[in-house]
């Protein structure tokens, strides 16, 4: 947005009378926005219900609208040459004559005739008539004003838009040009946008959005009706996964199952002991993983999507409970199961400080979203919060947090979240000092944050997930069942194309998949050999998805490229899938 140049010469005005100027906004100030007599009597016809020629197999196509529509897309595109022989060919026209004359009165600014000739176009009410008039000679008094006519835009004013009695506070706004030149630039009417063409063709735009598309077809209209299209297909599609760079115009859009990844293509075998958590970094070309054998691994994803080892952090003295990426994915959290929080650069590996408090164990760990502070819950159950060089800056006493707790912060840095009773789960606004609770009828074992810190997924002693929204009313939108838990925390994420889908660990050796709104269970993946504790989605590839189990291994799933020919017919029921078989 532009604005005005320190050395642009001041805008310049006629003197008036500082009587009559103050007599405007005087009578102004008493307007009230009363509906008004147009002073003229409209004969409108009424609409034609009788057979006009469609086109298309259903016969709801209107030809003539039809054809104005790809008429002016051809227009928009550049292509004025085919846009006019489209015109002469089939002898409808874009516009009718009436309103090709108005657009060349417009450029003309020729505007009593412009405000005339809106009173000929028959399908107008009375209220789109003075919008658009409004418009018009709006645009006849700025540019008086321009031209240093200000009398005459002062009659203008007067005489001419303020009896239309449509949009009073506009009216006050223009009043207050002509005795003050700082108003005039603070509405964006500097006097410097001296192209009268651009400016009036501005008009046109605006008329566009007052005057109904049977007069003045809309700009865009069948990018419009294409764009909407391919929503409604993408909506429909139970297993969309895929990118809207992979839609196409040339056929209806349909995924199989084959776009959820459900192959297991590499399995990493660094750990000597249960893996218990592991998360993608938020671009995705890092994962990170904790283990019950006291360390961490960052792993990293190269372009062709193999996973490999970049450094395997060692240090802790109890196993590493969980991990956590900084907002710019170059340094990482590792938390000790009641010990201490670890912060590491991801590029070298070195560990660049250790955060404690004496006689108290950490038991989670997270980042502020600017990346300037981390929190921890405690073993006293209350919540901490650290700058980057280990200084305490609040702590938050009391029944907080649990001695095994998931926390979570949102992405504006006004919301903690952590499970402060075995039913619950707080939501502390450091702002407004305000808590909220959700409160469940069964124990919470984890919960994970949506990408856009609008939903919460929470994962129960029996067997559910539910996902809240925490938006205004706290409410469970969704509930997802099918996966097994008996003893041990498992964890599950949101993921996929705007994060579609839900996927869980389980107890029974399996990943388990759900389309987030129909809370259908689509795939139970096979492969490990003991309890999947915890699943990690890549946020920037669709087509990856990582797995962590008790079995001291962690699996990378993605398509299963030997059915990607082939479209998955089946809509229904659940698919078992072994090492990619299905």
């Amino acid at each position: 947005m532009g604005g005005i140049e320190d050395n642009e010469p001041p805008l310049k005005r006629t003197k008036i009378r500082l009587a009559e100027s103050n007599s405007l906004l005087e009578d102004l100030s008493h307007m009230q926005p009363v509906a008004c007599s147009m002073g003229y009597s409209m004969a409108r016809p009424l609409p034609s219900h009788g057979d006009e020629e469609t086109i298309g197999s259903k016969g709801i196509i209107k030809r003539a609208e039809f054809i104005k529509i790809i008429t002016r897309a051809l227009y928009s595109l550049g292509y004025d040459k085919s846009g006019a022989l489209l015109e002469e060919e089939s002898g409808i026209t874009l516009h009718s004559s009436v309103f090709n004359l108005l657009m060349q009165r417009v450029n003309d600014g020729k505007w009593n005739e412009c405000v005339a000739m809106l009173h000929t176009i028959g399908v107008l009410d009375e209220k789109t008539v003075k919008s658009a008039s409004f418009l018009i000679l709006e645009q006849k008094f700025l540019e008086l004003l321009k031209m240093e006519k200000v009398t005459d835009a002062l009659d203008t004013l007067r005489n001419e838009i303020v009896p239309l009695c449509v949009n009073v506070s506009r009216v006050h706004e223009l009043a207050t040009c002509i005795v003050s030149p700082s108003q005039y630039v603070r509405l964006g009417l500097s006097s410097q946008d001296t192209d009268v063409v651009k400016s009036r063709s501005n008009i046109l735009e605006k008329l566009q959005k007052v005057l109904p598309a049977a007069v003045m077809t809309p700009e865009k209209r069948l990018e419009h009706l294409v764009e909407q299209a391919l929503d409604v297909q993408r909506d429909a599609c139970i297993f969309h996964n895929t990118l809207d760079s992979d839609l196409s115009l040339y056929s209806d859009h349909q995924c199989g199952k084959n776009q959820i990844p459900s192959q297991t293509i590499q399995i990493l075998q660094e750990h000597t002991d249960e893996v218990w958590f592991l998360e993608f970094s938020h671009a995705g070309k890092y994962l990170a993983s904790s283990s019950k054998d006291q360390s961490a691994i960052i792993w990293e994803v190269k372009e062709d999507g193999h996973v490999s080892l970049k450094h395997k952090l060692t240090g802790h003295q109890k196993p590493v409970l969980m991990v956590s990426w900084g907002p710019d994915d170059r340094q990482l959290l590792t938390c000790g199961l009641e010990e201490v929080i670890k912060r590491w650069d991801v590029i070298s590996g070195e560990c660049l400080l250790v955060y404690e408090k004496n006689g108290v164990g950490l038991i989670s760990c997270g980042w502020f979203p600017d990346g300037r502070g981390i929190f921890s819950g405690m073993t006293d159950k209350s919540i901490c919060l650290w700058d980057l060089d280990g200084r305490e800056l609040e702590c938050w006493k009391g029944q907080q947090t649990l001695r095994i707790s998931d926390m979570a912060v949102t992405d504006d840095g006004k919301r903690i979240i952590s499970i402060c009773r075995e039913t619950s789960i707080l939501l502390l606004d450091r702002e407004a000092k305000f808590e909220r609770l959700i409160e469940e009828e069964e124990a919470i074992t984890s919960f994970s944050l949506s990408k856009d810190s609008k939903f919460l997924l929470v994962n129960l002693i029996n067997q559910e997930i539910h996902l809240w929204s925490i938006e205004g009313d706290l409410k469970v939108v969704a509930k997802y069942k099918g996966h097994k838990r008996a003893r041990f925390v498992i964890r599950s994420c949101l993921g996929g194309f705007e994060q579609a889908f839900i996927a869980s660990g389980s107890e029974d050796s399996q990943v388990y998949i759900w389309h987030r709104g129909s809370e259908e269970l689509l795939l139970a993946l096979l492969g490990h050999s003991g309890a999947v504790n915890c699943v990690s989605w890549n946020p920037t590839n669709l087509h990856m998805l990582a797995s962590a189990s008790d079995d001291h291994t962690i699996r990378i799933w993605g398509l299963d490229e030997l059915n990607l020919i082939r479209r998955d017919s089946q809509s229904n029921g659940i698919t078992c899938c072994s090492n990619g078989r299905i």
